[in-house]
This record gives C-alpha cells, structure tokens and sequence, in this order.
C-alpha cells in the first residue's frame, strides 16, 4: 500500500514538472512570437483599435465583440501577405495597408457626418458631383475627423525603432515567411467561416441586402462591411449571370398577389386636363414651416402656400446615398432608391414606369429646369428614361461667372434669378401647347449655407438685460444690454438665412406666376427633397439655447427639449403642398407619407394609369406606411429603427403582438421588389409576362 501511495507521488510529481515544462515552452513560444512580430502586431492592434474608434464615434455602440473578431480576422487576412516578403520590406506593406485602413476610416466619419450611414464602393461612380459640391464637405471639415491618422503615426515610431534595434536583420536570420503565411491565412479563414456559420437568419439577410449599413458596421465592423460592398458592388455587372430567376419569382410573385385600393375617393380625377408643375425645394424641412427666431418669421411664403393648399405636414422623403436624385426617381417611379448604387449613375439605362411617361401618354409636355450642369447626376441621360421631353439646364440661362456678384448665390445661379429667368419661357410653353407637366429645381438652399453676405440683413444674435450689480438713487438695480450669438455663425443659423431666402425667391417667384397668368388651369406641386443634413448638436441649439449662461439648459429644465436619435430621425421630414391659386384645397393632412405615394397619389388626381409603384394614394383606404431604404419604418403608429431592431410608439393607441412583424415584413417585401426592378430590369424583361399572366387570369375567371 505504502508503495502505490509512493508510486503516486511520484507520478503527480513527474505530471507537475511536465506540466510546468509545458507551460515554460508555451511561455517561450508566446515570447518568441511576440519578440519576431513586432511589426505585424503594431499593425493589426492599431488597425483593430481605429475601426473600434469609428464605430465609437459614428454609432456609438462600439463593443459588439463580433465586430472586434471580424476586424482582427480581416485584418489578419491581409496582413498574411505581408510574410511573403523579406522583413526589411514588410513595412512598406503594412503601412500601406494601415494608410488605406485609416483613409477608409475618414472617409466613412465624415460621410457618415452628412448621411448618418457609410460609404458604398458602389457610390464611386458619383465621385464627379463632389466637384459642384466641395464646398459642403470642407467647409464643415473637424479636427476629430482625422484622429485615425494616429495608426500610421504609431507605425512609423514603431518602425524607427525597430530599425535602430537591427531588428530586421535578426528576424530576418530565422523567419520563415510562407509558413507564416500560410499559418495566418488558415486562422483567418477558419474564423471568418465560423462567423458565417453562427449567423442568425436575420443577421446573414441584413449581411447580404446591405440595407442597413450602419448595423452591418456595429455588428461585423468596416472592414468584413468594406469587403461584403464591394462583392455587392459588382451586382451591377453581374446582374444578367446571378440571381435573375430568383428576383424575377419575387417580382412575379409580389405583383400577381398585390391588392390595391383603387376605389374612387374625394380627389379622385379633381385635377384631370390641368397643368402640373412640380417644384424641387433644395434642402427646405418641415421644421421651418411657422418658425419664428428673434421675431423673425423663417419661412412666411411656405407659410402661407401650406395655409392656402393641401399641406402634408408628415411628408417624409426616402433617399439613400444619392440625396437629390433619389428623390427624383422615388418621386417619377414609387419605387425605392438603390442602396448597390445611385440610380442615376449606375442604372439609369433600365426600363421604368414613370409619372412623366404617364404624362405623356396623356398628351402633355414635359419637361424639368435646373440652372446647374446638364451632366450633374447624370440628368441628362437618366431625365430621357424617365421620359422628359425637354431639360432647360444651366446652358439656357445666363449664369454670372463671377462668384462675388449678387446673382450668383451658393453653387451658382441664385434662385431669384432663376425663377426671373424661367418667367418667359414658361409663358412660351404655356402658349405652344395644351398641357404641360413641369419639374423646376432650385439650387440656392443646397449646403454649406455659407453665401451669408446674400442672405440678407437676419441677425440672430440675442441682446437681452442683464443687472450689473449697481444700484441707482433709488435702490433699483441698474440693467445693462447684453449681446450673446445664439445661432449667429453656426451651421444652424447659416441653414436658417439660406431657407429665408430661398423663401424669398419662392414669394418673388408666386407673384411673377400670377401676374403672368401662369396659375391658370395649373396645379403646382412643391415639396422639400431631403433634410438640411445638420446634426443633433445644431437642433440641440436651436430648441435649447439659453442666453443667460450662453450655453444649453440643463437637462432637469423643464422647457428642455429632448432629442434623441428617433426625434432627430423625425425631424427629418420636408414639406408638401400641392396648391391651387383658386385656394380650394385648404387642410393639412396629419398622416405619414412617403415620397413613393407621391406619383400613387397625383395618378389618382390626374386620371393617371400605373401598374409598379411600390406606394400608396394617399387619399385610400390603405395603411399609411413609409418604408426607409435602410429598413427603417414609419407608420401612424410607431417608428420601428432596423438598426436597434426596436421601435417607439407615436399614438397612446396600442398595438398588436404581431405588428412590428408584419411592418418588418411589408418592408423587407418591397425593398426586395424595387432591388430587383432596379438591378436586373424586370419591368422590361418580366413586365410583358406579368401581364399575359393577368390577362389569362382573367380569362378563367369569365369562362
């Protein structure tokens, strides 16, 4: 027995000194790495912690562990290569590599500034309309912009010491680089299958339709997101090879099944045989309607134009990376823009049903003006799909060349002179033929609001009383004027005296229309196109202000005005009025409304046919629903965030379990649908079937 219990110790002695051998080289082996990876190491910890400073400074929600694996294992992928090369070459690679990683990080910080989403490769077919709108960008350029540059800079302290140690030469002596490299890129692999596989449905769908971009980034990080875009980019090139049978069943399948309220209502044919002109408000929001700031009444025309016509005062617009013209197509097609691609510039040589089309059909005229270049999201082109007959751009008015004179007012012809301008020729048009549908853009509310000194004299500085302590003869404390800036220099501000003159212009604009007689027998259609794109720092200013400490409330003030990120998102809504100088339409129409129910919604005014817009009139009996490009959805009811996956309620009526499923649904329906018209053109490859397919239907249903 005394013998087992020795043999015992002896061997739990042996497993100890084994054990702690094999600690001692696994130790050696840990320390021999990290003393011969310097250099890769420097690059994957720098490029892992700039991609989690991304997400902590655009999201805010930076700790998905996820997010931190995809990023390491990216970053791992491409940093294998590195191995191939002689160790005195690897910095030059993984410099380069964190150059690009931290160029990517800046890039998406500031687009995300403006779109409050992230760069698509596919959106580098656009980069030309930076030329017109530089101004934008740089003039609202910061300093936290380019904190990623830290990466690069650790890489070349790090690098200049390594140099100094001689350790090049001595790694040098024993690293094998393709076994390195070949170690790497099995680790790499195996984990970016792993994550594959353990994703959840709903994961994987968000992955693939790249919807929500943002939550693509908070939960795989900007690099595996970087990398997934630029495999979805090439879905343009593509098309005709991947994923047509699939789309063209989705297709098939959503419009043989779709019902749609087209029973009469109130507005039905009320504007059949009358003109339309549809104008193109830059950058005019919601908010501004009845503002009043230091006295000053913001907006009075809109004011007054949304007080004397039909005035949808929960209008919502619904673009994606191509601003301007996403509002363009969504308006002329009630479908959804692209989030693989601007539709303008990647697939403006598709086949679409159109408001203009329609138009057409009927025997009107149609045409749209702009004074900016013809070529700029690639009007030129796509306004012939879409089915204008004539464009009066920039080339058909006189533009001053000289920035300092007063006609030329942010990105080029001022609006005033514009609206001055076109007076003639639509009296002409007006003359020449029967019918007409017009588009007028104006221009002089694009941002950076910074052509102040043309605004005109707004003043929006705060001059208020203040004691100072004294007392007169009499006991009364002696009061002194005080000047402090409120919204004096900010964007906000500058946002503010830009939207009052293009308010001007609109005025200026209204009167020249009536004392031409222009209003006769003609519709007019105004509408915001997108938001002003200023932050929640800049509404935080505007709603709480005060100028008593020159700063913002406190929270616990009563009159402070919360807002978080589904307020801001709220507030993201423009203007809609269609107006008539008869002033019949008088009422504001409370329901929420998105740019795809306009062409719905003035098919039904104009006795207009169409078989493929995704909305809804807006006078039907359909649920009112606005459906974002990136999953988001607004109803009467609630506001449900893709990204958080959760949603706020905008009634005290409740709602069902099964509500939010259904509206995800609805979404996801037709974001999918209006992807696949756009990327492989079925209403011009799948239209003609859908509509045999209807008609044989209907033959059954006689027999």
């Amino acid at each position: 027995m005394l013998e087992k219990i020795k043999n015992i110790k002896v061997k739990e002695i042996f497993s100890l000194r084994n054990l702690k051998v094999r600690i001692g080289k696994l130790f050696r082996s840990f320390k021999k790495y990290f003393s011969t990876n310097v250099l890769f190491l420097s690059y994957l910890i720098t490029s892992v912690f700039i991609g989690f400073l991304l997400r902590l400074l655009t999201i805010g929600n930076a700790w998905e562990l996820k997010a931190f694996l995809c990023d390491i294992t990216i970053c791992v992928l491409l940093g294998s290569f590195g191995y191939l090369f002689k160790p005195k070459h690897q910095f030059k690679y993984f410099f380069g590599l964190s150059v690009f990683y931290t160029l990517l990080c800046i890039v998406n910080h500031i687009y995300f500034t403006f779109y409050s989403s992230f760069v698509s490769v596919s959106l580098l077919k656009g980069l030309s309309m930076l030329g017109e709108v530089s101004d934008s960008v740089t003039s609202r350029l910061e300093v936290i912009y380019f904190v990623y540059i830290i990466a690069p800079i650790i890489m070349i302290i790090v690098n200049k010491v390594l140099v100094k140690k001689n350790y090049y030469f001595e790694v040098g002596k024993h690293e094998k680089g393709k076994r390195m490299f070949l170690k790497n890129m099995a680790v790499s692999v195996t984990v970016i299958f792993f994550v594959l596989i353990t994703l959840v449905p709903a994961e994987a769908s968000r992955l693939v339709k790249q919807w929500v971009r943002d939550y693509n980034v908070q939960r795989f990080g900007l690099y595996l997101y970087t990398f997934n875009d630029l495999i979805q980019s090439l879905e343009p090139s593509v098309s005709s090879m991947f994923g047509y049978d699939e789309a063209a069943k989705t297709f098939r399948d959503f419009y043989n099944s779709r019902e749609i309220d087209d029973s009469k209502n109130k507005y039905t044919n009320i504007f059949e045989g009358k003109n339309v002109i549809f104008i193109h408000a830059e950058s005019i929001q919601n908010f501004l309607i009845d503002l009043e700031v230091n006295n000053t009444v913001i907006t009075p025309n809109f004011n007054r134009l949304s007080k004397e016509g039909l005035y949808f005062s929960s209008f919502y617009p619904q673009i994606s990376t191509g601003t301007s013209s996403d509002t363009e197509f969504t308006l002329s097609t009630g479908l959804l823009p692209s989030n693989s691609g601007i539709v303008f510039t990647n697939f403006y040589d598709r086949t679409y049903e159109t408001l203009q089309q329609q138009f057409n059909n009927k025997g009107y005229y149609t045409f749209s003006m702009h004074a900016n270049e013809a070529t700029y999201w690639n009007r030129k082109t796509m306004y012939k799909t879409l089915g204008y007959q004539d464009f009066y751009a920039k080339d058909r008015y006189v533009v001053p060349k000289d920035k300092d004179d007063p006609d030329y007012v942010g990105l080029g012809l001022s609006d005033k002179s514009f609206f001055k301008q076109i007076i003639p020729i639509l009296s002409d048009i007006k003359s020449n033929h029967k019918n007409f549908m017009g588009t007028i853009i104006t221009l002089s509310n694009h941002s950076p609001f910074s052509d102040t000194s043309k605004y005109g004299d707004l003043d929006f500085s705060i001059t208020y009383k203040k004691g100072t302590g004294e007392y007169d003869a009499n006991g009364k404390e002696i009061m002194e004027d005080v000047t402090v800036p409120y919204l004096e220099g900010t964007q906000m501000g500058n946002y503010l005296k830009s939207a009052h003159y293009a308010d001007e212009a609109i005025g200026e604009f209204f009167k020249m229309v009536l004392e031409n007689n222009l209003d006769e027998n003609t519709v007019f259609i105004i509408y915001g196109d997108h938001e002003s794109k200023l932050g929640k720092k800049q509404f935080n200013l505007l709603y709480n202000y005060d100028a008593s400490i020159d700063g913002i409330k406190d929270k616990n003030d009563p009159t402070y005005v919360s807002l978080d990120s589904y307020k801001y998102d709220l507030l993201k809504n423009t203007p809609l009025i269609i107006w008539t100088s008869d002033k019949k339409l008088k009422k504001e129409i409370t329901d929420v409304m998105g740019m795809w129910d306009v062409f719905p919604t003035v098919a039904n005014m104009f006795n207009l046919d169409y078989n493929y817009a995704l909305g809804n009139d807006i006078f039907s009996n359909s649920e009112k629903i606005v459906v974002f490009p990136n999953g988001n959805v607004l109803t009467n009811k609630v506001y449900y965030s893709n990204l958080n996956d959760e949603y706020i309620l905008l009634t005290e009526e409740p709602i069902d379990t099964g509500y939010i499923d259904r509206i995800k649904e609805y979404a996801e329906t037709r974001l999918e649908v209006s992807k696949s018209i756009i990327v492989h053109d079925l209403i011009d490859k799948q239209g003609d079937l859908l509509e045999r397919n209807e008609e044989d239907e209907k033959g059954v249903k006689t027999k």
